[in-house]
């Protein structure tokens, strides 16, 4: 059994507790489906993954977020300077947003690092690749199939939710056709950013003690 320290109880309450509070605030403000985002599946999974000292769910959360999160950051800090690289954290600047949803924005920022922190503590599942990939194509596909696209008029709802329509918000890509937009990013997604992240964690990290499945036998 794991050690019940491994996850220290202060760290899991004050997770829970920012948690208890952004779920309630997002839902108001962008609506449920803001949480078909990749971070937001990833904050919600890595709740659960803390509190069952769960080594392959964290894998899993840090193995999906942590190459994307880091381009956030970088973002962010171009930011200060006067630079956007991407444009993804042009609404942490934009004095028309709230400061209080801005300012619950960040966990974007420290989320990374904490699963880097979780994975080195708890060990890291080799099986997160495979199954946070499979986790990303379900998501890509009902994001693409049922949810909002692109709109000027969107105000804070959320659309083109993980950018199955293109990096813009407002407008739709229009370099390839739609699916092969969706294509490239069900198939790169996973190459580009799932892959080189598992490798670097498999070095990190010792593995994890997997469970042993049941022989059958008394």
């Amino acid at each position: 059994m794991p050690s019940a320290d491994r996850v220290p109880l202060p760290l899991k309450l004050a997770y829970s507790a920012f948690v208890a509070v952004l779920v309630p605030v997002y839902a108001s403000a962008y609506g449920f489906a803001n949480f078909l985002y990749f971070c937001d599946v990833a904050l919600l999974m890595t709740l659960v993954a803390i509190w069952r000292e769960d080594a392959l769910l964290v894998s899993m959360a840090a193995v999906g977020i942590l190459a994307p999160q880091m381009l956030w950051i970088a973002d962010f800090a171009a930011h200060f300077m006067g630079m956007s690289v991407t444009g993804m954290t042009d609404y942490m600047f934009d004095e028309r947003k709230s400061l209080f949803l801005r300012g619950l924005s960040l966990f974007h920022g420290w989320l990374p690092l904490l699963l880097v922190w979780l994975v080195v503590r708890l060990g890291y599942d080799a099986r997160a690749l495979r199954l946070w990939s499979a986790l990303s194509v379900v998501l890509l596909l009902i994001c693409y199939l049922f949810m909002p696209g692109p709109s000027p008029d969107a105000g804070n709802a959320a659309v083109n939710i993980n950018y199955v329509h293109g990096m813009s918000d407002t407008a739709a890509q229009t370099f390839v056709h739609p699916l092969v937009w969706l294509a490239g990013l069900i198939v790169g997604l996973p190459l580009a950013l799932f892959l080189p992240t598992h490798l670097v964690l498999r070095k990190l990290a010792a593995p994890s003690a997997c469970p042993v499945p049941a022989s059958g036998t008394a």
